[in-house]
């Protein structure tokens, strides 16, 4: 699950809920694992880099956020993380403004 600035938490933490639930092991995504300040201002912080996220992830999970996933959308880095791990993701998926970084 990419976590970035500026993003919605419900859109994260919704479906984080549900996936974890199921009993899945949930990867906090981002280049570095300072906290992300939310739409509502709570921090939240990847559990992993980049990096150190798998190589092969059965769902690859964006979350909406108007001005953070514009910025997302035109970092280089965000966007060949993206690529990368969802040309082998088995389902790659996003709540609503998350699909245009995807």
């Amino acid at each position: 699950m990419l976590v970035y600035p500026r993003m919605v938490a419900l859109d994260l933490i919704g479906p984080q809920t549900i996936l974890n639930l199921g009993g899945c092991d949930i990867h906090l995504v981002w280049k570095n694992k300072e906290p992300c300040a939310t739409d509502v201002g709570v921090p939240i912080a990847a559990t992993r880099t980049f990096a150190e996220c798998p190589r092969e992830l059965d769902v690859l999970f964006v979350p909406g956020g108007i001005v953070g996933t514009t910025a997302c959308m035109r970092d280089a880095e965000v966007l060949e993380f993206i690529a990368d791990r969802g040309a082998r993701a088995r389902f790659v998926t996003s709540v609503c403004t998350g699909s245009l970084v995807l």
